[in-house]
């Protein structure tokens, strides 16, 4: 009869190399325990410790430097003209009648059974001309 493998000791620099790999962007944690040789629920339970400064300090994250330049001289744009007056026009015979002035001069007129998808599709349409 013969014994299992004895518990591996780990230091707690390795701790931090194991951990530190596992919470890179886009790595997984079942690939990194599977490299280290160890089970998932060991990553987790040593962040845990890292967090709470069981392992010693959690580390800085690093910043880089970031210098902000003003945007090149641009032309300013031309004024958009104000949208023509739409008279309303509803009266008893169309209660509920919806009509959107677009500042290109285009006017939408939707009843109220109007889907809103639709009226959507369509504002986005004449938006884009």
């Amino acid at each position: 009869m013969t014994r299992g493998e004895r518990r591996r000791i780990w230091s707690d620099a390795q701790k931090h190399l194991v951990v530190l790999e596992a919470m890179q962007p886009g790595a997984l944690v079942t690939e990194v325990a599977r490299r280290w040789g160890i089970g998932t629920g060991l990553i987790y339970t040593w962040r845990r410790q890292m967090r709470q400064g069981e392992l010693g300090a959690m580390p800085v994250p690093a910043f880089a430097e970031l210098t902000v330049t003003p945007p090149p001289a641009m032309a300013e744009p031309e004024p958009v003209a104000a949208p023509p007056e739409v008279p309303a026009k509803a009266g008893a015979h169309d209660p509920g009648r919806i009509e959107v002035a677009l500042p290109c001069g285009a006017t939408v007129r939707a009843g109220r059974d109007v889907n809103e998808a639709a009226l959507r599709r369509v504002l986005a349409a004449v938006r884009a001309r």
